[in-house]
């Protein structure tokens, strides 16, 4: 693997069906593991996991936007729901320098659930 970022090394090492996009930038698509169009990010300092969740609805957006509060407060082990644009995100940011393989591997586990544990819950404001 020599040559690899270290961030594309542990996604093969972790055996995760990806594509890259960038040089420092990579798209997992992998069904296994409840990930769909996650974005992995390498910046340094920073790692960044994005994925969109949904399109901002036009009607019970305060309920919506409490609910995903409350999601980050009581559900969330990595990472946070947010908005960007029109858009509901979830993110995780990991630190480039310190980041091994199980760190990333657990905020992508952890990105899975969340997806998963909360469509439902988040599936009643979609339009």
């Amino acid at each position: 693997m020599a040559g690899l970022s270290r961030v594309e090394s542990y996604l093969i090492s972790l055996e995760i069906q990806y594509e890259e996009i960038s040089p420092s930038a990579w798209l997992v698509n992998d069904e296994t593991r409840g990930l769909s169009q996650v974005v992995i990010t390498q910046a340094d300092p920073v790692v960044a996991l994005r994925t969109k969740v949904m399109a901002i609805p036009k009607e019970r957006r305060l309920e919506l936007f409490e609910t995903l509060l409350r999601l980050n407060a009581s559900d969330l082990l990595h990472g946070a729901y947010a908005l960007e644009g029109d858009d509901i995100v979830l993110v995780d940011n990991l630190e480039l320098e310190t980041l091994d393989r199980s760190e990333l591997e657990a905020a992508l586990d952890a990105v899975g659930f969340a997806l998963a544990q909360h469509y439902a819950v988040l599936g009643k404001f979609r339009a």
